[in-house]
């Protein structure tokens, strides 16, 4: 899923005619300034970042006057915080918060509903997996029949919103829903959905989340790549994507990963190529516990072609600094396994004579696992490089595979380094 930024939500909702905070995006103090400037009043001033917890981070603060917050904006401007570089902040007139409630929607999954879910609570400012179920009302919307205005009159009720603010809080519930509809989203929420002193209901902060494959019909968006991170996308996350998008036979995932290991040694870097979504994290897993760092995490799962296997060994290949390529099939899978088998081997064929000695670990279980073992060793007995194949009676040794690839990483740096 791909996260838009609280401003990016919040211009949505205006959209949708949903009332929000007075205020705009400043990349300079200086814009930050002007803003304050025309809003006339105390601000409030968040930095935009893909990341909860902002506050308690420091990331959200207070200005009474223009000055002010271009002094804090200055101070904001490219800090770290979470990890994360701040590029932007959102400034916005400061509320005078007399009530906050929760309002959200997701995908809700089970069998027996496969539909959005619209969730409202008295709540507000809290992780809503924190909250009393019974200060939750709950809605789940047959999508052939719509959400209506009394739908969301009714969760308001429930919950006893005192008379004045009852349509407010309605309207609003009923645009976040148009929103998550008319866009694609698979989560979108509200926290906290602010009452006012002066008796308004205003989107206080936002959260949404677009479903991978509504991001193509729209393009407005401007999602580079349609996959929920913490940090913007690499060079080579845009070209997964671009793989991902261009071909839907299987899956092509791929994501560069910022995992600085502190206080211990790591003994190598490991190019990851993994299969299977769970397993294929259970073989990071096994890496990390032998003092390795993993450059990457890549997925090729759901029976995709061997051009797409080829493409994601080459992305993994394609990292400065790796040294060993492990194709973690940690899973007994239903795919045709030689697809993978014939992808990797032209990828292996076409990099590990540029690495004389480069270790590779390879494991595939599953269907057609007897051929596709086979093609691996043909097509790789003649490349110098330290190479170990292996099928299904390795497939849950994540830790032994992951010592055998620390052997051999030991034994390439040392030829290496002379």
């Amino acid at each position: 899923m791909a996260r838009l930024q609280e401003h990016e939500g919040k211009a949505l909702f205006k959209i949708a005619g949903m009332p929000i905070p007075q205020g705009d995006v400043a990349r300079t103090p200086e814009e930050a300034r002007k803003i304050a400037e025309k809003i006339g009043k105390p601000v409030v001033i968040k930095i935009q970042i893909w990341a909860g917890g902002r506050g308690k981070a420091g990331g959200v603060k207070f200005a009474d006057t223009p000055a002010e917050a271009e002094k804090i904006t200055a101070s904001l401007l490219g800090a770290t915080i979470k990890g994360l570089l701040v590029e932007k902040v959102l400034v916005e007139e400061k509320l005078a918060i007399e009530k906050e409630y929760y309002a959200g929607i997701i995908v809700n999954a089970q069998a027996d509903a496969r539909c959005p879910v619209v969730m409202f609570s008295t709540e507000g400012g809290m992780d809503i997996e924190s909250v009393p179920a019974d200060k939750i009302a709950l809605m789940n919307v047959d999508v052939i029949r719509g959400f209506k205005i009394y739908d969301a009159l009714n969760l308001a009720n429930e919950l006893k919103v005192p008379s004045q603010y009852i349509n407010q809080v309605a309207r609003l519930i009923f645009g976040l829903y148009e929103t998550f509809k008319n866009y694609g989203a698979r989560l979108i929420e509200i926290n906290p959905v602010v009452v006012t002193k002066e008796g308004k209901v205003l989107a206080g902060d936002c959260r949404i989340s677009i479903d991978d494959s509504a991001v193509i019909r729209h393009p407005e968006l401007g999602i580079e790549v349609a996959r929920e991170a913490s940090t913007p996308p690499t060079e080579l996350d845009r070209i997964a994507w671009w793989v991902e998008e261009k071909d839907l036979r299987g899956t092509c995932y791929f994501a560069e990963m910022n995992n600085e290991i502190q206080d211990r040694e790591v003994f190598g870097t490991i190019g990851y190529h993994g299969m299977g979504g769970g397993g294929a994290m259970l073989g990071v897993d096994g890496l990390n516990k032998q003092g390795m760092k993993v450059a990457n995490f890549a997925d090729t799962s759901g029976n995709p072609p061997a051009s797409k296997v080829y493409r994601a060994a080459k992305m993994v290949f394609s990292q400065p600094g790796i040294d060993g390529y492990m194709l973690g099939g940690f899973m007994a899978a239903n795919q045709e396994q030689w697809h993978h088998a014939h992808g990797v081997v032209k990828a292996l064929r076409e990099e590990l004579p540029k690495r004389p000695g480069f270790p590779v670990v390879l494991l595939l279980a599953g269907n057609k696992e007897k051929e596709s073992l086979e093609i691996l060793r043909e097509g790789t007995k003649d490349l110098n490089a330290r190479i170990r194949i292996y099928g299904g009676d390795r497939v849950y040794d994540t830790e032994g595979l992951a010592a055998e690839m620390k052997e051999m990483v030991l034994e390439y740096k040392k030829e290496k380094n002379g």
